[in-house]
């Protein structure tokens, strides 16, 4: 039993019920699936191959930074052109090879803040194109992040775009209350701590409003989560404020569903596993992870340099003789190689810390 014989989810990219099939279950059966952030087809390649060597369902998630990269730097990004189209290229990408990976994907773009929505604006109307020629978006979700709104503000642009995108059945992600710390371009180093923990109130108010409009959604609550990484301790979590956001929300919909509402964990990386299993329990169903992939990429390439480091000092010479050609050492496809492979290992930890393990 599993999720393609239980749910009857097709492999590669998943849209609209079936994502909400995806997160019912997770939900019901207390695991969460890691959100990747991914920048190159390299790091997509990787996040796919460790879901399948796993049997797991996993998210890939673009943010307007990365898909500007997946574009090309050389490409201006005047009036978010660049990420518009490296998010549409890498999305193709993703439907074109996810299937043969075997896995069900859902497909993501990550934090929009306000000054941002012209690259969200892009995104939606190349799913609105895709969903006239095959009947679901391009995307499978796609996030807003106006936390730094006034909460009214910031709910209810969120109804005016899920209007749009339930007419396609895209998910809507949105964050109320803040993540601390500095990723892609928002910097939230310097907000109060008191910001950083989203009251059950908020929570009611959002769901509240969104649900009156379509129940694909997901809500980004802060319970002192950070972006980035530090050293333990420094970061106080405090997970139980879900299980006390669930508990409202409970309460004033009068239903039997202890956990009604999906969360998201923003700002997983570096975080106690104990913390992570217990914000699972309270309904999270997508944890966020960069800044630990983002290294362990890095590590792979670092690890091959320094143990092919006398091979890599020219194209001709090396230890077994002057005349000996470097290529084989040198050629990117063999250093990416071990990035994926470094990055790979790093997604499926954050699977197992998840409980997102054998789902298949």
């Amino acid at each position: 039993m599993g999720i393609f014989s239980e749910l009857n989810l097709p492999a590669g990219v998943i849209t609209g019920e079936n994502v909400l099939k995806l997160f019912e279950y997770a939900k019901k059966n207390g695991f969460a699936i890691p959100a990747v952030n991914c920048t190159s087809s390299s790091t997509i390649n990787a996040t796919l191959e460790a879901a399948r060597d796993i049997k797991a369902p996993i998210i890939i998630q673009l943010s307007q930074g990365g898909s500007a990269f997946y574009a090309g730097k050389g490409l201006s990004n005047d009036g978010q052109r660049a990420s518009i189209m490296g998010a549409i290229s890498a999305a193709h990408h993703i439907r074109t090879i996810s299937k043969d990976y075997g896995i069900p994907v859902v497909l993501h773009s990550d934090h929009c803040a306000e000054k941002l929505l012209p690259w969200f604006d892009g995104m939606l109307e190349a799913d609105i194109e895709y969903f006239k020629k095959h009947g679901e978006p391009l995307f499978s979700s796609h996030m807003l992040d106006l936390s730094e709104l006034p909460k009214e503000k910031n709910i209810s642009i969120c109804k005016e775009y899920l209007k749009k995108m339930a007419e396609i059945n895209l998910f809507l992600e949105m964050e109320i209350g803040i993540t601390g710390g500095e990723e892609d371009g928002v910097d939230n180093t310097d907000v109060h701590n008191s910001s950083l923990y989203t009251q059950p109130e908020d929570i009611w108010d959002v769901y509240r409003e969104l649900s009156q409009i379509s129940k694909m959604f997901t809500i980004a609550a802060a319970f002192g989560n950070v972006h980035g990484v530090y050293k333990p301790g420094n970061v106080r979590l405090s997970p139980g404020l879900l299980k006390e956001h669930q508990e409202y929300v409970r309460a004033k919909l009068n239903c039997e569903d202890d956990k009604p509402v999906f969360f998201v964990f923003h700002g997983g990386s570096g975080s106690v596993k104990d913390e992570i299993k217990e914000a699972v329990s309270y309904g999270v169903i997508k944890m966020n992870v960069d800044t630990d992939t983002q290294w362990a990429y890095w590590e792979g390439l670092k690890g091959y340099y320094e143990s092919k480091k006398d091979y890599l000092q020219s194209q001709v010479g090396n230890p077994e003789g002057d005349d000996k050609p470097n290529k084989k050492y040198y050629d990117p496809r063999v250093f990416i190689r071990e990035s994926e492979k470094s990055m790979a290992k790093r997604v499926k930890e954050a699977c197992h810390d998840l409980g997102n393990v054998n789902r298949l």
